[in-house]
């Protein structure tokens, strides 16, 4: 089974032979956003996906020969506030290249809100959120030793977490479900911060508002915000999940089952 499409399998092997009543009375189709998308940023965002993205993706976000079909992308599913989708704009990373995609902050905004509703509008391949409840045995097609071994090795895990650290009876603490889309993208609780240096030697500190190739605009302890042209400043950037975000389009599928399967015996 490909990993980065395990969910939508495990979702039309349990649903895919359901009545079409039994389908019609679930209420929405799975998504990890809170509802529609503002309907003045999906038309803007479609004309910038078109113009953008559409020749790799397809201008309804279905996937080409030469891109991915976002609708299917775990990442995309499971990105609440359109994160990591745009981080992958802002570094070009998963796009074969580490250049940046040129786009402003607000076209990004834009073309996230669209791919949410190309999701909402013509995905029909699940039938909701999967139950807590879907067995291991169909997920659990890892191997557990060389899990353990990325872990420790070319996953660089080791450097932020341990075994019997924070990670101790992880895979007791969280469904299979759940653990398998939390160590893909954690969920973290600390915003992301950065020390802007000015030309003048000045440092501001706080939390980030935006940060792309034009723009550094950050909000400071007192609530204060602060807007920079990005290449007058200097900017140390500190993302707490930074480290899951590079390894997003550096996993193979292999990598993935391996690290679930080592993460589920940490009990």
């Amino acid at each position: 089974m490909n990993f980065r499409h395990g969910l939508v399998i495990c979702l039309i092997a349990i649903f895919g032979a359901a009545p079409l009543a039994a389908q019609a009375q679930i209420a929405r189709w799975w998504w990890a956003w809170p509802g529609p998308p503002d309907a003045q940023s999906v038309a803007r965002g479609k004309t910038v996906f078109a113009k953008t993205c559409a020749s790799c993706h397809a201008a309804n976000a279905a996937g080409t020969s030469k891109g991915a079909n976002l609708m299917r992308s775990t990442l995309v599913r499971h990105d609440a506030d359109g994160s990591a989708v745009k981080s992958v704009i802002e570094t070009g990373k998963s796009h074969g290249s580490v250049k940046a995609i040129q786009m402003s902050a607000g076209d990004a905004n834009d073309v996230v809100a669209y791919i949410e509703w190309a999701v909402q509008n013509y995905d029909r391949t699940s039938a909701g959120a999967p139950p807590q409840s879907y067995p291991l045995s169909k997920l659990l097609v890892g191997n557990a030793e060389a899990g353990k071994a990325f872990f420790n090795g070319e996953g660089g895990c080791v450097k932020c977490h341990s075994a019997t650290g924070d990670l101790a009876g992880v895979g007791s603490k969280y469904s299979p479900l759940d653990l398998q889309s939390r160590f893909l993208m954690p969920k973290s609780r600390k915003p992301v911060t950065a020390t802007v240096t000015t030309a003048a030697g000045e440092k501001v500190s706080g939390r980030v508002l935006v940060i792309n190739n034009f723009d550094v605009s950050i909000q400071d302890a007192d609530g204060k915000t602060h807007k920079w042209p990005a290449d007058s400043v200097k900017v140390e950037k500190e993302d707490p999940i930074e480290a899951h975000r590079e390894l997003l389009p550096k996993y193979s599928d292999a990598d993935m089952h391996n690290m679930f399967a080592y993460l589920v015996t940490l009990k």
